[in-house]
């Protein structure tokens, strides 16, 4: 209501891609994948120190 020009012609503009938006959806697979590789590393790290 405040903004002079209809939201059709906002949508209409050129704007750059956020990083972080191209992120986002990648996270549930990304976070546990990257979780099990650390637990491995870890574990790992240990059965190598004994």
């Amino acid at each position: 209501m405040s903004s002079p020009t209809p939201s059709a012609d906002r949508s209409a503009e050129n704007h750059a891609a956020d990083p972080i938006e191209a992120i986002v959806p990648l996270i549930p697979i990304v976070l546990p994948v990257v979780g099990g590789v650390l637990i491995f590393l870890l574990a790992f790290i240990a059965v190598f120190m004994a």
